[in-house]
């Protein structure tokens, strides 16, 4: 006996999932152990999945964790996750860690933001790249995103801020496909908006840039600071298997020197 359960409910969520990965019924149905006929009849609301299978399936669709508790939801379930505030004293274990881990990166710069670009920790390093921004860009919340977009930000210090600029927001846009974020979507609107800063380096940096390429494993994040060009690649990590919404959604980022003379003038600030 089948229970029929509403349009609105949890089928069309994990069809539309399912659609954004670019699987089959059948596909997902042999990663999850079950058939595509009770994927098709749990799509169209012919059937109500199990707590386990919605589960299940949100493990092989790769669903990111505040969404598994909203497919928990329209099934018919209580959460599976906690959204704990990250003073939390649960969390206190967590941000000892990532504060040791920040100051142990140093001389190198390094932060950790949120779902939204909320800068929720950073090193010395980071404080030294952002010197003379103007206060309301610094004032908490403070937010990666548009401090470095931000014409009065970062941005009119980026060697090739074109470049960099594309890079972030092809990474939010990939992020919106897959999350569905007001908050995030809002941001995107706003960054993507501002207008690129005239530089009166601008043309010398392109003439430079054309005539040496860049000597990089990967495009590099080109800043200027204290009459220097320092140059980084960036590495971001997350969370395995995170049990908490907001343990889930915190992303640390590293940024390695791209080159021997960024490692020198750093070293040299920290000596």
């Amino acid at each position: 006996m089948t229970t029929v359960v509403s349009d609105t409910g949890v089928g069309p969520l994990l069809r539309g999932w399912r659609e954004r990965r670019r699987l089959s019924q059948l596909e997902l149905a042999l990663r999850a152990d079950s058939s595509a006929r009770h994927i098709s009849f749990v799509e169209t609301g012919r059937s109500r999945p199990s707590e386990e299978m919605v589960l299940r399936l949100a493990e092989h669709l790769e669903v990111p964790v505040r969404e598994r508790n909203a497919l928990l939801l329209a099934a018919g379930y209580a959460p599976r996750y906690a959204e704990s505030p990250l003073d939390a004293p649960e969390l206190e274990t967590l941000r000892e860690g990532i504060g040791r881990l920040l100051q142990g990166y140093e001389p190198y710069p390094a932060l950790v933001v949120d779902g939204s670009y909320t800068v929720v920790a950073a090193n010395g390093a980071i404080g030294m790249l952002l010197g003379g921004l103007p206060d309301h860009l610094l004032a908490p919340p403070m937010n990666a995103m548009r401090i470095t977009l931000h014409p009065e930000g970062l941005a009119p210090r980026i060697r090739n801020l074109r470049e960099w600029r594309g890079h972030l927001l092809a990474q939010m846009e990939r992020q919106i496909a897959f999350a569905r974020s007001d908050a995030l979507r809002a941001l995107y609107e706003e960054v993507s908006a501002y207008p690129l800063p005239e530089s009166p380096r601008s043309s010398e940096s392109s003439e430079e840039e054309a005539a040496e390429p860049y000597p990089y494993f990967a495009l590099p994040l080109r800043i200027e600071h204290d009459g220097r060009v320092l140059s980084f690649v960036s590495s971001i990590s997350t969370f395995n298997t995170p049990m908490d919404v907001t343990v889930a959604e915190l992303a640390i980022e590293t940024l390695l020197p791209a080159d021997p003379a960024t490692v020198e003038y750093l070293r040299s600030l920290s000596g």
